[in-house]
């Protein structure tokens, strides 16, 4: 391997199980300028764009923030943003406009919010989501234009539409996710039907079929290119390890030989939740690190969302409704213990892209995510109030750090902003009532 041959599309290549796979790299110094500012051909650092998604809401008289600007006390319910403070912005009191159309709890809120318009029936899509307008603007570089992921195990829940009957499904499973991004190429090498097992490929790992290849571009590479490669390889390996485990959780508690794998902790149960969303993070990191895709949707529950606490009936959803305010406290404490694991898994996911390395700076740096839910208030089916909260500087055009108010707007604001700011050429967006051509100007650099 020459170092002249060694270009931003570079993979390392080899076989294991009886299948190729292959390991993309992250943006290495000799892909870059001399700032690390820029790709050393002179173009500029991609630029991602993604959603972040939670159901059910949020108390907003704890949520929004009552100062506006950049100095801001963070509310009870923001208080887990603590260490992430200055990498996030919050909107508040934008709503969807309904103009008389019907409103199908935990539908019309998210579909009007990524449409720019209020589905005219229950179950409508009024126009292609956002993450697909702008994948159209800058997915068409990449392997995948968008990676769609859910982390309560039904592929269905995706907020990802073309229209009613076009829905680009979800990946629930980390294995699958592990297998998508490092691209097993099946083959046949035996002149017959030949299918690896993916979980054979993951325990001899994806980095030991690569290691005869990694060897020859560690040979061309600097001190500072050798170093970030080898924390990006131990980081590859612990995350193999981690979904090994994931695949056969051990029994502790009987102390005895432990059964076949009876397939990954998958589910709706809280801790399930958590520990897929923690994975697939991981595995995403890796997807935008090698340039696999630059949109993502990130659905940690849906608008029904069915949390619950393992060995509960009732789930976060139905705890919404059924759930009385406490008259002391002021809300519905078991239900809003289900939003407050959802903002702290959002944190965590904010935090990850923030301690990745890019360039000069930080993956987030090189981030949009816009986080938001399908309501406020979810035992009202509340589609005013929409929470918002915007991650990441987009490769310098945005500045984060601050809360602004809507006052009533509507939400189309919201996703016509993050439009321009991805580089669409639009200058309005939206129907009806919720059309808009007024972007949110704080935001912009």
């Amino acid at each position: 391997m020459m170092k002249n041959d060694i270009t931003r599309r570079t993979v390392l290549r080899g076989i294991t199980g009886g299948a190729a796979v292959s390991v993309g790299l992250p943006l290495l110094d000799i892909f870059l300028n001399d700032n690390g500012t820029a790709l050393a051909q002179g173009a500029p650092l991609p630029v991602r764009f993604g959603t972040w998604f939670w159901g059910c809401g949020m108390n907003p008289n704890r949520w929004a923030p009552s100062e506006e600007g950049d100095d801001f006390a963070l509310p009870p319910e923001l208080e887990v943003l603590a260490n992430v403070r200055g990498e996030v912005s919050i909107l508040s009191g934008f709503s969807t406009i309904l103009d008389g159309r019907p409103n199908k709890p935990h539908h019309t809120g998210v579909l009007a919010t990524l449409t720019g318009s209020t589905p005219k029936t229950g179950d409508g899509v009024p126009g292609p989501t956002l993450d697909l307008l702008i994948s159209r603007q800058i997915g068409s570089a990449t392997r995948f234009r968008s990676l769609e992921i859910s982390c309560t195990g039904v592929p269905r829940h995706s907020y990802s539409r073309e229209s009613e009957s076009v829905v680009n499904a979800s990946t629930v499973s980390p294995l699958e996710m592990y297998n998508r991004v490092f691209g097993p190429e099946f083959f046949d090498p035996n002149d017959g039907e030949f299918v690896p097992d993916p979980k054979a490929i993951l325990r001899q790992s994806a980095l030991s079929a690569v290691s005869e290849d990694a060897a020859r571009l560690e040979a061309v590479l600097g001190t500072h290119d050798k170093q970030r490669l080898d924390q990006y390889f131990t980081s590859l390996r612990q995350l193999e390890q981690q979904i090994e485990v994931s695949l056969s959780p051990p029994n502790l508690e009987a102390c005895r030989r432990p059964d076949l794998p009876r397939g990954e902790d998958i589910g709706t149960d809280l801790p399930q939740a958590l520990s897929t969303h923690d994975l697939m993070t991981e595995l995403l990191v890796f997807a935008l690190l090698c340039d696999q895709t630059r949109v993502f949707n990130m659905l940690f529950s849906a608008g029904l969302s069915g949390l619950r606490n393992p060995g509960d009936e009732v789930s976060h959803h139905e705890l919404t409704h059924d759930e009385v305010v406490d008259e002391v406290l002021g809300y519905q404490p078991q239900a809003t213990a289900f939003s407050q694991a959802s903002l702290g898994a959002w944190a965590s996911f904010v935090e990850r892209l923030a301690a990745t390395p890019e360039g000069d700076g930080t993956l987030l740096d090189n981030c949009l995510v816009m986080a938001h839910s399908e309501s406020s208030f979810a035992k009202s089916h509340d589609t005013t109030r929409i929470p918002f909260m915007i991650a990441g500087r987009a490769g310098g055009r945005v500045q984060t750090g601050f809360h602004v108010r809507g006052g009533g707007d509507p939400t189309s604001r919201v996703g016509l902003t993050m439009q321009q700011i991805m580089g669409l050429p639009v200058s309005e967006w939206g129907t009806d009532s919720m059309q808009t051509s007024r972007s949110i100007s704080e935001f912009f650099a």
